[in-house]
Order: C-alpha cells, then structure tokens, then sequence
C-alpha cells in the first residue's frame, strides 16, 4: 500500500488551504500599507526619527536604530539591542512608515520590561528552528524503515515545536501593535485620522501572523492524520 505523504491525497486540501489564508494576508497587509504609504504625516518625521523620539520618551537610550535593506523587513534584535528599519520605513515620512517603526519600538520595550511571551519566544526559537529541518528527516526515514511509528512520531512532535512557536508569536505581535499606537498618541507624532490608518496598517499586519499560525497548524494536522496512527 503507498503512503499518502509520497502522493496526492485528500488531506493536500489543508496546505492549500493554509497556502489561500496565507497569500491573502500578504495581500492585505500590501495594500493597506501601500495605502497609507501615500500618506504623509502632519509631524514630518522620518520612520528612524519616529523610533528614535519613542525610544527615547521611554528611557531606551541604549537601543540603536539602524537601516536595513528590504522592503517591511524591519525587526527588533534584542541580542544586540538594535532596531531595524527597512528602505521604505527608515527614510519614509508616512503614516504607514511611522508605524510599523513604533511597533518595532513596542518590540524594544518589551524586551525592556521582560514581556513574558517575549522571554518565551526567545527561549523556543532555537528549538523551534531545529524542529522545523529535522521533523523531515525521522518522518521520511520513519517511512523508509517499514514505518516506523517512534521515527514518526518524533518527526510529528519536532515539528509541533514550529507551530508552538507561531502562536507564541501572536500575542507578541499585538502586544507590540497596542504599544506602538498607545505611545504614538502620547507623544503626539500621530493623532487623529493618522492614528486610525496606522491602526488600519498594524492590524493588517497581524493578519500575517494569524495566518502563518493557521497554516502551521494545519500543516501539523495533516501529519497527524498521515502519519499519527501508524503502528509498527
């Protein structure tokens, strides 16, 4: 009898579905920041004057802001303390740009007030990476030792480690979001119609993460319903 994980079977019906759910918060968070892109803030200041200003009026002196090539590949590295802006945040006078800069702000004073989902996160990720090369490698060789259900059941577990670390993501990322509007309206860089369109591009953006979780979850679902009942 052929394994299904070798061919076409029904359950390829979940990785597309996760592939739909995925391409379509892409989309979304494309269009609302490319919207609000357009958009130039009343304050004049720069994505890296932004996080600069919010960094500050937090006490993060030690934090550095520096430019990263890209396009939204703008990230908190807590290691080094360095926040980075990509081109089309760094240099950017948009609602949009100031933002997604706050947010990697809100990122920053997590990390300062040792947010606890964020600790966590940071402890996973080793394992989580780990999982998600070696999961293959006990799923297929379980397969091509006669099915080999401990082999395969390790690979399922190794990779559950992945999706662990997506929905501990989450409330990292809205965390963040909730920061970075929160302070935007105290310092005043945003306000108004600004602040609701930065909101509108923030939210958009944790679409991306609640369809990564999704898709993981159901790529381990899949798995589960190949694999998780084999016995030797």
């Amino acid at each position: 009898m052929p394994y299904y994980g070798f061919y076409f079977d029904p359950t390829y019906i979940l990785i597309i579905i996760g592939a739909v759910i995925s391409l379509m918060a892409s989309a979304k968070v494309n269009s609302t920041f490319n919207r609000y892109n357009q958009v130039r803030s009343m304050s004049g200041m720069t994505g890296a004057q932004a996080a600069q200003r919010i960094l500050q009026s937090q006490g993060l002196y030690e934090v550095r802001v520096e430019h990263i090539n890209g396009n939204l590949t703008d990230h908190y590295d807590p290691r080094s303390k360095v926040l980075r802006l990509s081109d089309s945040v760094y240099n950017s006078t948009s609602v949009a740009a100031i933002g997604v800069a706050a947010h990697e702000c809100g990122h920053a004073i997590q990390d300062q007030r040792e947010y606890a989902p964020l600790k966590i996160r940071g402890a996973i990720v080793p394992a989580a990476n780990l999982g998600s090369k070696a999961c293959w490698i006990f799923i297929i060789g379980g397969l091509l030792f006669g099915a080999n259900s401990f082999l395969i059941n390790i690979g399922i577990l190794l990779f559950s480690l992945s999706v662990l670390f997506q929905l501990v993501t989450l409330p990292v990322e809205f965390d963040a979001s909730r920061r970075a509007v929160a302070i935007l309206g105290q310092t005043g860089i945003l306000g108004g119609e600004e602040l609701r369109g930065t909101r509108k591009v923030l939210s958009a953006a944790a679409l991306t993460y609640v369809a990564s979780a999704a898709a993981a979850i159901l790529s381990l679902l899949r798995l589960i319903l190949l694999f998780g009942n084999r016995r030797d």
